[in-house]
């Protein structure tokens, strides 16, 4: 099933997207998905961001041709970072290319979306605590991320998180198909088959140093081929069995 949220009308709602028509609900999908009755038409509503996190936990070189491009050695256990939650956008919505950088890249990944509160998640049980999966583009101003000794500035500029277009909640992420597109250009092709650390994993290494609440979101790491985009570009990540997240680039 796939869930959203929505502008329409004036009003922002979450809501189950049923071929062309949304199906508004009562309270977030994870908070029980409960339908008010109301419909409509997809194509009427703004798409936004499908989930408002408290926070996004990253996950840096979790694909081993990726940390090879980087030139970088690659780590034993995930290496985490956070993106602040003022990061977030959603479909179609402007990602901000800021004045402070020289070098902005597109990194497109699986973004996981949790479902209830996880803390100290038990191996083999991390699927009892995800809700469902979108396309995440990890934006980053890569000669500010390079010129620190940690990630933050540069990975933590406000609209440097885009997902969406919705949630999806059947979809086996062991082994789907990530494309990123540049102005119709593929520039990442991989398997989310080909991740270091699995989404299990993940959940459960996570868990262990911070409690996950319902709407977080997990960037799963970006495969090979990232590279730099500028004010006016359209950047496209697309995920077997999700959809396709679009972003525009503008100038600050």
């Amino acid at each position: 099933m796939k869930y959203a949220r929505a502008r329409f009308g004036g009003e922002e709602f979450y809501a189950l997207v049923e071929g062309d028509t949304l199906v508004r609900l009562l309270d977030r999908p994870f908070d029980g998905a409960r339908p008010d009755g109301r419909r409509y038409p997809l194509s009427g509503a703004k798409l936004l961001a499908p989930c408002e996190p408290t926070k996004i936990v990253c996950v840096g070189k979790n694909y081993w041709a990726h940390a090879e491009e980087m030139k970088e050695g690659h780590p034993a256990e995930p290496l985490l970072f956070l993106k602040p939650s003022t990061c977030v956008v959603g479909h179609e919505d402007e990602v901000v290319y800021p004045k402070l950088s020289q070098r902005l890249d597109y990194e497109g990944e699986l973004g996981v979306v949790i479902g209830c509160r996880a803390h100290c998640v038990a191996p083999g049980t991390a699927r009892d605590y995800i809700f469902g999966y979108t396309c995440l583009n990890d934006v980053t101003a890569r000669d500010i991320q390079k010129g620190d000794p940690q990630w933050t500035r540069g990975k933590g500029f406000d609209t440097f998180c885009p997902i969406g277009p919705w949630i999806e909640t059947e979809l086996d992420a062991g082994n789907v198909c990530l494309q990123t597109r540049l102005n119709g250009e593929t520039r990442q092709a991989s398997s989310t088959a080909l991740m270091t650390h699995d989404v299990d994993k993940l959940v459960c290494y996570m868990s262990a140093c911070m409690t996950l609440l319902p709407g977080d979101v997990i960037a799963t790491g970006t495969p090979e081929g990232i590279g730099p985009m500028r004010a006016g570009d359209v950047v496209e990540v697309e995920i077997e069995g999700i959809g396709v997240l679009l972003n525009r680039i503008a100038a600050e």
